[in-house]
């Protein structure tokens, strides 16, 4: 208790014993989840986080995708969804919401998995319908996250893919601060203004926190037409204009197509189901590019993930 300056004591502020006991069982438990996450990511090869700033650009759609498209590489690759309130990622791997994840004897939870063999972890996992919000503070989806990452048992995997929300906020943020050594982001844009704008937000933050861009992906690019014309619907140049400004590798365009929401809507993987289209070669092309960047580099060794001031 402190004093004021007459010399009565003032009633400043107090914490009971049960309170203080309370605290110090908190701090416990979250340096006891961070450990296991420490031992879960060393079990994966490269952690590459999937940003964008920006809602409606299909960072989910592409982050899907890019998952199938390396494990048609021949790697073992996992699906964190970490945009718990409005988890999609899921449903573009052909998983239902609400179908839960296994639970094993020691606390932790399966994945689950689909074909060509992608796991995949997300909230939207265990909600039970797609209709119910998750109306939490930043607080408790932070928590949230830490749980997941501590308690899903991945195995092994080569690649883990995070599909992060948009904007650098407290999910992205508490990404980027427990997970040991991410390889680097992926930033995902489309060629309008208004984004290109708002996504130079996704390299500053990137470089801000000295983590990687592994390079840049352009949805929605442009249309082809049945006469092999093309049309640029939403503009064009964006994506090289981010490239170019902060020094980094435009590593794919994917075209407009309307098998990409009709895979979506049906609860398909689009590559799967659609391996011969444009925008899948696409896909492929960028996986391919993924692994000669991040796998000539090798994985970085273990050690806590970057941290904010």
């Amino acid at each position: 208790m402190s004093t004021q300056g007459g010399g009565k004591p003032s009633k400043g502020f107090r914490v009971s014993r049960s309170e203080y006991k309370a605290i110090a069982e908190r701090m416990k438990t979250i340096q006891e989840q961070q450990m296991k996450i420490v031992r879960n990511m060393r079990r994966i090869r490269y952690k590459i986080a999937v940003i964008s700033t920006k809602g409606g650009v299909g960072k989910s759609f592409v982050t899907a995708s890019l998952a199938a498209a390396l494990a048609a590489e021949g790697r073992r690759v996992g699906v964190f969804d970490a945009d718990i309130s409005g988890p999609s990622v899921h449903k573009m791997l052909g998983l239902n919401t609400g179908m839960g994840m296994p639970s094993q004897l020691d606390g932790t939870v399966k994945p689950v998995e689909v074909p060509p063999g992608i796991k995949v972890a997300s909230i939207g996992l265990l909600l039970p319908m797609d209709e119910v919000p998750l109306i939490w503070r930043g607080a408790i989806k932070t928590s949230a996250i830490r749980e997941l990452l501590a308690y899903v048992d991945w195995g092994e995997l080569d690649y883990l893919l995070i599909d992060l929300p948009p904007g650098t906020g407290d999910e992205v943020l508490t990404i980027t601060q427990i997970i040991p050594n991410i390889t680097g982001f992926l930033v995902v844009t489309i060629p309008s203004e208004i984004a290109k704008s708002v996504v130079k937000k996704a390299v500053s933050f990137a470089k801000r926190i000295e983590a990687p861009v592994i390079g840049i992906v352009e949805n929605m690019s442009y249309f082809r037409c049945s006469d092999g014309s093309i049309h640029y619907i939403f503009g064009r140049g964006a994506a090289e204009e981010i490239a170019s400004q902060y020094g980094i590798e435009l590593l794919g365009k994917i075209p407009i197509d309307p098998a990409i929401r009709e895979a979506n809507d049906r609860g398909k993987i689009f590559f799967l189901e659609n391996p011969k289209s444009e925008a899948s070669k696409e896909f492929l092309k960028i996986a391919r590019r993924i692994i000669e960047i991040v796998e000539k580099l090798g994985p970085k060794p273990p050690a806590w993930g970057p941290q904010m001031e």
